[in-house]
């Protein structure tokens, strides 16, 4: 259980590094020249990489590939949502609402059903 928990603590916080790397300049950078903004993109994606190779190396030990990828994505559109309203300052409506919990229900099929 305690891979589990460290596997998706990394992913939380490559996911938060990634989050800012793509969608950061909308808010703070989006006078800059792209070439700029794209370089601080990466420099920030470095970031996200350092928490994300980890993180796959030991969600690999109790995770599939496919349980890993969809754990993932779970927790990067949680990071996003969280930075859509602080960041962004979008709001959540409910059709986002609904999108997710089809979402969740897909990793629940994910991770319910071991075998064949």
């Amino acid at each position: 259980m305690l891979t589990v928990i460290k596997t998706a603590l990394l992913l939380l916080v490559s996911n938060a590094f990634m989050t800012f790397a793509w969608y950061g300049h909308l808010k703070y950078f989006h006078n800059w020249r792209l070439w700029l903004v794209i370089l601080i993109s990466w420099g920030i994606a470095f970031f996200e990489y350092c928490f994300q190779v980890p993180a796959n190396r030991l969600g690999a030990t109790v995770f599939t590939g496919y349980q890993l990828k969809i754990l993932q994505e779970i927790i990067t559109l949680l990071v996003f949502a969280v930075f859509a309203k602080v960041v962004l300052g979008e709001t959540l409506r409910w059709n986002y609402m609904v999108s997710f919990a089809f979402l969740a229900g897909a990793a629940w099929f994910a991770f319910a059903y071991k075998g064949n």
